[in-house]
């Protein structure tokens, strides 16, 4: 099965605005370039280097609750669409031509999402709706419109 990039964002420190874009380089040190938790942290776990979202999970999380919300308000990097994001820590997500992420595990929901919207934090939370977190195994440049592919 292959997917689709269909959203690319990060956030420069903790809360802060989040910023969209086109395109952006991955790296396995610095994960997505310019987001704050993407830098790898000596002596740290690193789990939640990268954090990916499908865009039918957080369609349906929204119609579940009655609410209209762009996709980066729930503050995760990638948003993909077309293809089901394995639900096991080690599967690879491969991007494009060059970028390969593992899954490390769930990206659960934080009682932020009901600062949002009264309720979504509990719809973000059934069968991995809110996401996977990675970790960059292999870097390279992404861009919106790209390739998206598993490997169990």
């Amino acid at each position: 099965m292959i997917g689709t990039l269909a959203g690319i964002a990060r956030h420069h420190r903790k809360r802060g605005p989040i910023e969209t874009l086109d395109s952006v380089r991955v790296s396995v040190e610095k994960g997505i370039e310019g987001c704050y938790r993407g830098p790898l942290k000596p002596g740290g776990r690193n789990r939640r280097q990268v954090t990916v979202m499908e865009a039918e999970d957080w369609a349906a999380a929204l119609a579940e609750i009655g609410a209209d919300l762009p996709w980066w308000q729930r503050r995760v990097n990638l948003l993909v669409a077309g293809i089901d994001l394995p639900q096991i820590e080690g599967a690879r997500i491969l991007i494009g031509d060059d970028v390969v992420l593992r899954v490390t595990v769930e990206c659960d929901p934080c009682v932020r999402m009901d600062e949002l919207q009264d309720g979504l934090q509990a719809a973000l939370r059934p069968d991995w709706r809110g996401g996977a977190c990675t970790r960059v195994v292999a870097g390279g440049d992404i861009r919106i419109g790209e390739k998206v592919r598993i490997e169990i």
